[in-house]
């Protein structure tokens, strides 16, 4: 891990000066079998940098392989923050699954080529491509083509299953608990939850429990604007009227998606596939409420961030259009990838300097904590400002500290957290799990 992060204002420049030469990186689409090839080409084209794992099977058997980016892969470095982008969640919208394959090959033609940008993101961040989440479904679309592929045809699992309605329902609980005062993040799953959710599903979920993601995309297409949560109104829904749910972060989730939208070549223009969305971006209840997706379900459940980029108006454009989409995209997949450097991010001690896993930081004026990993380093997204963060553990003192962020690299904030005095411990509420029921999943199938 490098330290001393910054960011070059001639971005774009940086990455159009070098060319990109690893094998099988022609533009094309990719069958199973042929994106397996391309993400092992890269592996062995940049071994030291390069890990390629599986996170699970399909319904049908194939693996949802993940190829990560790391100068030590493998192994998470205190206060290196992991990042993941994640494509074809819906089998049928196959550009964001041919962007991270190319993003893929250019990560490691870059490095090689001494790019000293994407050198810097690759020392500094641990990085997570998962091409497909819906392989089963991809095949099924392949089969006809972009000349024919229906608006449907694929979009499923194998088991005809939505996965972006797949997850399950915690702005149910968290809507409530916003009344209640109750908890505001890491909410608590159901009962048998696994057993309510298909095979893919599972593997994505098992994947956060065991990476602590800070921040993250999930590649869509059927429209071309930057969606950031919440997904699901708060609101019962009237036929023909849409309401904006806002999160707790709502400012810095538009300035995420505006990092994207401007950064894409014409995505902030607005007018796009027939719809116009304003600086290209989009709360998604404020465009249509969905259930059970992938992007409220990062948010609440875990420490990351994450919005759905809709990136074409064809779902499965031909391969002829792939230049100039990843032309249009490259700049904003890197631009976006910089993001999970700002805020601030620290370590919480206890007294005798050991790190303190699952300590709470809340940052005062913004109702959503997050906790430290496993190795009690934390990260903790905000806009330029001063916060007064509170870090606090069981058995222990909280401490707060007020500190000042700017526009470039984040800030580092530790904490040293003194044992409280036992007649003054308290028992914390009990966070185990409970059962609560989710509505089915809406029948609106629009490209999220």
């Amino acid at each position: 891990m490098q330290q001393g992060w910054t960011f070059p204002w001639v971005s774009a420049l940086l990455l159009g000066v070098m060319g990109l030469h690893v094998s099988g990186s022609e533009f094309q689409h990719h069958r199973y079998e042929d994106l397996v090839r391309a993400l092992f080409a890269v592996q062995s084209e940049c071994p030291y940098i390069t890990r390629i794992y599986s996170i699970g099977r399909s319904v049908e058997g194939r693996h949802l392989y993940v190829l990560e980016f790391s100068d030590n892969p493998g192994i998470h470095e205190a206060m290196e923050p992991e990042f993941k982008y994640v494509g074809n969640m819906h089998g049928n919208e196959v550009l964001g699954r041919e962007l991270l394959i190319k993003l893929s090959q250019f990560l490691c033609e870059e490095y090689r080529a001494g790019n000293q940008r994407i050198m810097r993101l690759i020392h500094d961040t641990r990085i997570h491509i998962l091409p497909s989440m819906n392989p089963d479904g991809y095949e099924v679309a392949a089969k006809q083509g972009p000349e024919s592929n229906g608006y449907l045809v694929g979009r499923g699992n194998a088991r005809q299953f939505d996965l972006n309605r797949n997850f399950p329902d915690l702005n149910a609980l968290v809507y409530y608990y916003e009344k209640t005062n109750g908890r505001n993040h890491h909410l608590p799953l159901p009962d048998n939850w696994e057993q309510q959710v298909e095979p893919e599903t599972l593997a994505v979920i098992k994947w956060m429990q065991n990476y602590n993601f800070i921040l993250s995309a999930n590649l869509h297409g059927g429209a071309v604007v930057a969606n950031y949560p919440f997904d699901k109104s708060r609101d019962a829904r009237i036929r023909g009227r849409t309401t904006y749910a806002a999160t707790a972060d709502d400012k810095l989730f538009r300035k995420l998606a505006r990092t994207y939208s401007y950064a894409h070549s014409w995505m902030h223009k607005g007018w796009n596939c027939g719809d116009f969305f304003d600086e290209g971006i989009t709360n998604g209840a404020s465009w249509y409420s969905l259930s059970k997706g992938m992007q409220d379900f990062n948010y609440l459940y875990s420490n990351c961030f994450e919005i759905t980029l809709e990136l074409s108006c064809d779902k499965f454009p031909p391969a002829s259009a792939l230049p100039r989409e990843w032309m249009g995209n490259r700049e904003a997949l890197v631009s976006y990838l910089e993001q999970v450097h700002h805020g601030i991010k620290g370590m919480v001690y206890d007294e005798n300097n050991n790190p303190l896993g699952n300590a709470e930081i809340s940052v005062a004026g913004a109702n959503h904590d997050v906790t430290t990993g496993v190795d009690g380093d934390y990260f903790r997204l905000l806009l330029p400002g001063t916060y007064t963060v509170t870090a606090s553990a069981p058995g222990y003192v909280p401490d707060s500290s007020t500190v000042t962020v700017g526009p470039a690299e984040a800030i580092q904030l530790h904490f040293y957290l003194k044992t409280a005095p036992k007649q003054n411990l308290k028992a914390k509420p009990h966070n185990g799990k409970k059962n609560h029921s989710s509505p089915k999943a809406p029948l609106k199938l629009g490209p999220r």
